[in-house]
């Protein structure tokens, strides 16, 4: 469903950091305002922080760099003028190099004169809280710590985040003055022989903030069945480590070039990087912060050191500025899954009734659950729901190019912007839509779906050529994505287990028994049938004849409606 921008949604913000400003405009219209798609973004490589010291010394905030500074704003508000932003919802925080500058009074006032915006000063806890909310904005759900690691500090609070309910820590969220500048500059001071003692101080720290913060008995138990803690970090040092963490990753190129969303386990978390001699080629990584990587691997080393239970990391995007944006919407809005928020606006008309007959394709898992089961996610309410949001979505696309626009869509297409996804469901929906198109490439993109097929696993990727395969029947049934008043009811699908003896081995298999009762589809319900009994052959499998899959046993029955 397509929709008009309007300036009366836009939400202008600036974050001035430690180590840089950030300049963005987001617009907050339904029906996507949960993903707050960004229109324009900037950032000014201005670092407050370090133009605050001199030979080791603090000295005020230079004239020149306070100059440079009001020079990008006006370039800014210049930028906002042009998008039509209304002045009342601009706005410009401030976080700790700011907060603690010799001259910060003097420095917010020449901003306010020189550009009519004041400048609002995150207190400490404030700013913890809000970087925790940008954090809850870049996923769907949230158990688990997190920590902001920012230029001067990093703040860590523990989370619970389901439903659109937030719930942190009674206390806020505990700051440490071990940013990445800031910790790079305490190292310098103790020397090599003062490494150990530091790093002892920073577990200390660590661990006597775990305690004040109150983790919650509750997170503790799900922790303790789960092998450990989630661990969600934000902030640029962080997710300068989640690039090199990715450019490290067993599947070779990654495919999802995008921070958020990104997870690793915990053995995965602090590799020999005195082996990784060069991390400014990495992607996304500038040269001032591969000059930061040893300051971060020694406090992930001081993390790991004080709270060992941790099971697996999460990288968010989320920081300040998300933060503010997501406090600023409703409950009814951030309560939205982002997936499905990200999809909605090329929802077909009747995605209720087409996703009651995607529903019955795929068949239930077992009790006990058997490893040939579908996956959790992709037989999940919210991802067949924004399958079907997406189901018509490149229909106007050249029948060459559909299945490969599609295996692309949520990686640089449709959902390359979207924000709170994971790379899981990226990868699967890509996957699935694919199919859906009738899977067909180029060797140009072959390549790419190799890569996604090894993030995903063999299962995972099985499953979603079967579940777009039956997409794209449905979608073949139904090509307007306009489903008549009961016809849903007129589109039967059973799917049962079964098995099979060939050859005198015994296997698995799906069956699929498709009958309608409305005039006109049955050529279409045919294709669907054979095309979903073609996912099932052996010459199909993922990894081939030898590869993984499940036979499919499907019919089309005749059958005229009750009556």
């Amino acid at each position: 469903m397509a929709y008009q921008r309007a300036p009366e949604h836009y939400q202008a913000l600036v974050d001035m950091g430690s180590n840089g400003i950030r300049f963005s405009i987001s617009d907050l219209c339904p029906p996507s305002a949960r993903v707050m798609p960004t229109i324009y973004q900037d950032r000014c490589g201005i670092s407050v922080f370090d133009a605050q010291y001199e030979s080791g010394k603090k000295i005020p905030i230079p004239q020149a760099v306070i100059n440079d500074v009001l020079d990008a704003l006006l370039r800014f508000r210049r930028t906002c003028r042009d998008f039509q932003v209304p002045r009342d919802r601009i706005k410009v925080v401030a976080t700790e190099a700011t907060r603690n500058a010799l001259n910060s009074e003097d420095f917010r006032q020449q901003i306010e004169v020189g550009t009519g915006w004041k400048v609002e000063i995150l207190a400490k806890d404030e700013e913890g809280r809000i970087g925790a909310m940008g954090v809850a904005s870049s996923f769907g759900s949230i158990k688990g710590l997190v920590m902001d690691l920012g230029g001067g500090s990093i703040q860590m609070t523990w989370m619970i985040f389901e439903e659109g309910e937030v719930r942190t820590s009674p206390v806020g969220a505990v700051s440490f003055p071990y940013g990445a500048a800031a910790l790079m500059m305490r190292l310098g001071e103790v020397g090599i022989q003062g490494h150990d003692s530091l790093r002892d101080e920073m577990a200390k720290n660590f661990e006597n903030a775990l305690e004040a913060l109150d983790v919650p008995e509750s997170l503790l138990k799900d922790a303790e069945e789960e092998g450990g803690l989630t661990l969600y970090l934000s902030g640029g040092g962080f997710r300068g480590w989640g690039y090199i963490l990715m450019s490290l990753h067993p599947v070779q190129p990654y495919p999802i070039p995008i921070i958020n969303g990104f997870r690793v386990p915990k053995s995965s978390f602090l590799p020999n990087v005195e082996e990784y001699s060069d991390p400014a080629s990495t992607f996304r990584i500038s040269s001032r912060r591969a000059s930061q990587v040893p300051a971060i691997n020694f406090l992930i080393k001081a993390l790991t050191q004080s709270i060992p239970s941790i099971s697996s990391i999460y990288f968010a995007q989320g920081g300040i500025r998300e933060g503010l944006l997501f406090t600023s919407l409703s409950a009814d809005v951030s309560s939205q899954n982002p997936l499905v928020a990200a999809t909605r606006r090329d929802a077909p008309s009747s995605t209720s009734s087409l996703l009651q007959i995607l529903e019955a394709s795929i068949p239930q898992p077992r009790i006990p659950t058997a490893q040939t089961d579908p996956p959790l996610t992709l037989r999940s309410p919210v991802f067949l729901q924004s399958l079907i949001h997406l189901l018509y979505a490149h229909a106007s696309f050249s029948k060459d190019i559909r299945a490969a626009a599609a295996l692309r869509s949520t990686t640089t297409g449709l959902l390359g912007d979207a924000h709170g996804l994971s790379h899981e469901d990226r990868a699967l929906l890509a996957l699935v839509l694919c199919e859906r198109w009738g899977g067909e490439l180029s060797p140009t993109d072959e390549g790419f779906l190799s890569q996604l097929q090894k993030l995903a696993g063999p299962r995972a990727s099985w499953w979603a050529k079967y579940i777009g395969r039956s997409a794209g029947g449905i979608g073949d049934m139904f090509p307007a994505g306009v489903v008549g008043d009961g016809e849903e009811d007129l589109v039967r699908v059973e799917v049962t287990w079964g098995v099979e003896e060939k050859k005198g081995v015994v296997e698995e298999t799906v069956d699929v028994l498709v009958s309608t009762a409305i005039d006109g589809i049955e050529a279409a319900a045919l294709e669907w049938v054979e095309g979903i009994e073609k996912v099932g052959k052996k010459k199909n499998f993922i990894g081939g004849r030898e590869g993984w899959g499940v036979s499919v046993r499907s019919t089309l029955e005749g059958w005229k409606g009750d009556g």
